[in-house]
């Protein structure tokens, strides 16, 4: 969240600033947004052969969006607070011209002609956007492996995952390619990246963020390397939008960080999502660590009953396979043979679902998202991990391999999905062989402000091990 004072000015701005130093920056003087294009430029061009991180991305259009931003700055009339701010967008985020394959090799290229609602805002905004970053195939892993694209690589070490399906957005921000990417998240794919990046990242609330088109569970939000940069972010690209016809209805939000006392809030916690894989003993025991520190501070912490169960995962599951192997039929034969192999195993059951079956897994997603809003009520928050696990190798296409365990993974993430209820996630703490561990804060639907100020909270308060990872300065 933005912080109450300004910040001071230097000539060290550059492309890992915070938007808000970026912003007092331009304004003094003290930089020029195309300084700081080039800077990320430079980075881009160092970093990119290793990690992968952009689906698109234009060095020229980059520039020249940076000298309209200068221009702005030089009659004093920029367009927004992120004017001038390198920012990257997910490839299924559409840019008017620019085309997109969902990360798969299969698929034919969109071109649409207008951008996509977060596009827009950000647009609106001034903000200069870096490019359009990678996805693995329909967005349904969560690693950055993609028949289109290859692998996406963490920049902090290439042999690790960057988690999925916000790859590339994920790469970008560990790598510091501007304080701001927007990805989008359907059963944990901004929370993911952030969790084994040691980033921070939020769900928003559903309807909180534009997207087109909407789908069951899907939003779209910010991941970055500070609360205040996601803060900053969700000014911007909440405002509604006549394409989805979930938006919320707008609301004059103070997205500044309050300074939120913790002391007398109700918050749980739990380790046992009850479905899905067990929790690696390392990342159970810092988010014990993270609810004692709540508690320490004057926090009720009480201990959360989970709501799923491997039945109501199974059905999730179930439904998403029986979607995709529709996308799988529609392609050619030939187009088929370039699909994933992975997706392609994974997609192969959901031919063989009944209709009446296939209605069952809808009716499981909203038995999860009832018992998911019940379950929560009584609390101002609920923490736990985001993953059973820390991050894998970047080979893996999912966190165990080539195996199918359908979704075993997300099982702390997918209820806040359903129930579209605002869940963040931010480093606590890095395991034993120095991998990053994660929290995650939920709260109720439309309290992303309390989300995101709990999340400011922890930053100040967590301890050293659980900062965010330093910018990688050599490839």
């Amino acid at each position: 969240m933005t912080s109450a004072s300004q910040p001071a000015p230097g000539p060290t701005a550059d492309a890992t600033s915070s938007a808000a130093e970026l912003a007092a920056a331009y304004r003094a003087g003290a930089a020029t947004p195309e300084a700081v294009a080039d800077d990320a430029l430079t980075r881009i061009a160092r970093l990119e052969p290793v990690v992968n991180a952009f689906s698109d991305h234009d060095p020229g259009q980059v520039r020249a969006d940076a000298a309209a931003s200068a221009e702005r700055f030089r009659r004093g009339a920029p367009l927004g607070r992120l004017d001038g701010v390198p920012v990257t967008v997910k490839e299924n985020m559409l840019r008017a011209g620019v085309p997109a394959r969902s990360g798969s090799a299969a698929s034919a290229p969109v071109v649409p002609d207008a951008d996509s609602p977060i596009v827009a805002r950000l647009r609106e905004a001034g903000a200069i956007i870096l490019g359009s970053t990678t996805m693995p195939d329909w967005g349904m892993l969560s690693s950055g492996v993609s028949s289109l694209h290859g692998i996406t690589r963490s920049p902090l070490d290439p042999a690790l995952t960057v988690g999925g399906s916000s790859a590339g957005a994920g790469a970008a921000a560990a790598a510091g390619l501007g304080p701001i990417h927007l990805g989008t998240d359907i059963g944990g794919s901004i929370r993911f990246p952030a969790a084994w990046l040691g980033l921070v990242g939020l769900k928003p609330s559903a309807g909180r963020v534009p997207i087109d088109p909407p789908y069951l569970g899907r939003a779209g939000g910010p991941i970055g390397r500070r609360v205040a940069d996601l803060a900053a972010a969700m000014a911007v690209v909440s405002r509604p939008d006549v394409r989805d016809h979930t938006s919320l209805p707008y609301e004059e939000l103070d997205w500044s960080d309050p300074g939120l006392d913790v002391r007398g809030l109700r918050i749980a916690v739990h380790t046992d999502a009850g479905a899905g894989l067990p929790v690696d003993p390392e990342i159970a025991a810092a988010v014990r660590a993270a609810a004692e520190r709540f508690a320490e501070a004057g926090a009720e912490v009480v201990e959360f009953a989970p709501v799923l169960d491997d039945g109501l995962l199974g059905q999730v599951d179930r439904f998403w396979r029986v979607r995709f192997r529709r996308t799988y039929d529609e392609l050619s034969p030939e187009a088929r043979d370039r699909v994933l192999p992975y997706i392609a195993r994974w997609v192969s059951p959901g031919g063989g679902v009944s209709g009446v079956d296939a209605l069952a897994a809808y009716d499981g997603i909203g038995e999860l998202r009832h018992r998911t809003v019940l379950a929560t009520a009584p609390f101002d928050a609920v923490l736990s991990p985001v993953a059973p696990m820390a991050a894998f190798p970047a080979e893996r296409p999912m966190p165990w391999g080539e195996e199918d365990l359908g979704m075993a993974h997300i099982a702390f993430t997918l209820p806040y999905n359903m129930s579209g209820q605002p869940a963040a996630s931010i480093n606590a703490g890095v395991t034993a062989d120095g991998r990053a561990i994660a929290l995650q804060i939920a709260g109720p639907r439309f309290a992303d402000l309390r989300v995101l100020a709990l999340a400011a909270w922890w930053e100040r308060e967590r301890p050293a091990d659980a900062a965010v990872p330093a910018v990688p300065e050599e490839s």
